[in-house]
Formats: C-alpha cells, structure tokens, sequence
C-alpha cells in the first residue's frame, strides 16, 4: 500500500484522544463531531503543538459550529439550484465544476460544502459517467473544474481515466484541478502522479493555503514536483478570523507561495455556510489587507478579494477605491502610500 493510503486510513476521527491531547471539553467536541465529522492526518495533527496554531482552528472541532446564526446556510453558493447532474454544477456560461469524490483528506471546519459532512457523498462509476457524457454534450464548455471532496484522493488511475474522459471532449480546453492535498497530505503527490498528471496539458492546480506555516519542507517539495511538470499552480485563500486575518500574516503566505511558484489567485471572504459564523471577518479586514499587499508587494503577490454571492450569483471582486474625486477631466486618485495623484482624462 502507498504511504499516503497508509496515513489517510490512520487518520484521527475520535475527538477524545483531541480533547485529551489538548485539554478540551471531551462531550462537547462529540456532539460536534456527530455533525460535522473531524478527520485529521496524523502526519498533520503531530505538527500542532498548541490550540494557538493556526491549523488546529482550522482542523479541529469547535462548539461554535452548533451556534445557530440566521445570516448562515447550507447552501450558499447556489449548487443545488445550478446542479445539471449528481456531479455537475454550471453556473457560468463556459464553465462547469464536476465533483469527483467525496472524500477529503482533512476535513476543514469552514468548508463550503459542509452539508456534505452530514449527509455522505459517495459518487460512484454512474455518475461519474454522468458527467461525463454531460460534459461531451455541451459544446458550449471550455473549461472543466475538477473537484470535490479532493480528487487527488482518488486512485491514478481512476482520476486518469476522468481527465481522459474530459479531455476527449475537444470543446474543453482548459481543465482544473481543485485540491489542498499538497498542504495536508503533500505523501499524495508521487512521482507517479506526476508522470501521469503532465500527459493532460494544459492542466491547472488550484491549491488551498491559509497560512504560511502550511507550507512545510514536504509541501514545499510536493509543490517542486508539480511546477518542474509544468503544471499551473494558483493558490486559493480563504480569510478566516483568528487564522489569517493579518496584513504581515497574508504578505509572508503570497511571498511564500510566489517563491515556490504558486501564483495567488484568489482570496475568499468566507463563504455564509451554516457552522461558519466563528471564521467570519467584516469586509473591511479584506479590504485592508488587499491595500497592504498592493504596491507593498510585487503585483504577483496580489489575488482578487472576492465575494461568491449567496444563492449562486458568482465571484465578485471587492477593491480598496483609490478614486478620490473628478474635476472636469482630471480624475485625482491615491496611491498605495496615499498620496494624491492627478491623471488627465478625454472626454
């Protein structure tokens, strides 16, 4: 058995041994448990040494995921309104995200798709040929997200045969690939994943990273793997209260990722998912620390800020207004320092 299998089936599902470990209220972290089940790799929980880590607020059980908060929802991004399938979500026009697996190799506790932690979401051979004779169908797609779950987690050659499924689909150009193995179970990403990941160009990672102290020594070496492939990697961030909602913390994460050749992508303002309310920041901490990288850091270091919009109205970008006024035809804006600046307009 490959050594990732090995830790994936040893990883931690009894919140006892993690209320033992870190000197907390056992009962409560069960009746969370019950709903929204915890899996840690064991390979990751030994790197937690205390409960001010910044993985253990993101991996670990909290009682605030029962508190009831009327803003929240199951299903904020809209994917069961925009559902085609059992696997295939199309909200844009040449676009569409196909869900793989329904397996994750730690469960984060801000996750979108959490309802999916109470209700099991097994995909199996039908569906996966669902989507696929979907995707073939709809000339219209350019462009195929790969997610789930992680369909990292998936067996090479059960992900191989979907990626030649998707690409036999002369339509699509573009196929993504949505996972955070590399920073949760970096054991996954073998040579022999590799070799067979780089015959499907052009291919594109979009990992998951919240915070620097993710990017160990073997996440670092995962990601070498898959740059030296020539596999587009973007980074995905989601800004998380007491995780990452720090302008010195988010510039160290983009200058990390930049040097080992992820680009950052996104920033996501957390999405309104029932159990969530703890990790949510006001827009304004966004904003902030959007102006804190942009010309403090080279302008690849600057994701987009977005809003998915509750009920499935897609991404938005939130920016920082450098505008101050206009005076006929000159447009006075400031910049990063906030100093004023005047630039000459035509009508």
């Amino acid at each position: 058995m490959e050594r990732w299998k090995k830790i994936l089936l040893q990883s931690l599902r009894d919140t006892d041994e993690l209320a033992e470990r870190f000197g907390l209220p056992a009962e409560e972290l069960r009746q969370v448990n019950r709903i929204f089940p915890c899996r840690i790799p064991r390979t990751l929980l030994e790197r937690i040494k205390s409960t001010d880590d910044p993985l253990f607020r993101q991996c670990v059980p909290d009682p605030a995921e029962l508190s009831d908060d009327n803003d929240l929802m199951n299903d904020p991004l809209g994917e069961l309104r925009f559902r085609k399938t059992e696997v295939i979500v199309q909200k844009y026009p040449d676009r569409c995200l196909f869900l793989v697996s329904g397996e994750c190799a730690m469960y984060c506790r801000f996750c979108t798709r959490k309802r999916k932690f109470r209700q099991p979401f097994r995909i199996g051979e039908e569906e996966i040929e669902s989507g696929l004779r979907y995707i073939r169908e709809h000339t219209e797609l350019r462009d195929v997200l790969i997610s789930g779950g992680d369909p990292l987690l998936l067996n090479d050659d059960k992900l191989e045969y979907i990626l030649q499924g998707v690409r036999q689909a002369e339509h699509v150009k573009i196929i993504r690939i949505g996972t955070r193995t590399p920073g949760v179970l970096p054991e996954r990403i073998t040579v022999k994943l590799v070799r067979m990941l780089k015959k499907y160009h052009p291919l594109y990672l979009n990992i998951h990273f919240n915070h620097p102290a993710e990017l160990t020594r073997e996440t670092q070496t995962a990601l070498k793997r898959l740059a030296d492939a020539g596999i587009v990697l973007g980074s995905q961030t989601v800004l998380l209260k007491g995780v990452n909602d720090d302008p010195e913390i988010m510039r160290e994460l983009m200058w990390k990722l930049l040097e080992n050749r992820v680009r950052p992508y996104y920033i996501f303002q957390c999405d309104l998912i029932y159990g969530t309310g703890h990790f949510r920041t006001p827009l304004s901490k966004g904003i902030e620390i959007m102006e804190s990288l942009r010309g403090w850091s080279s302008g690849m270091a600057n994701p987009h800020f977005v809003i998915d919009l509750p009920g499935g109205g897609g991404k938005i970008p939130v920016t920082a207004d450098y505008f101050l006024r206009r005076e006929g035809n000159s447009i006075f804006c400031r910049n990063y320092c906030g100093e004023e600046y005047c630039y000459p307009d035509i009508d």
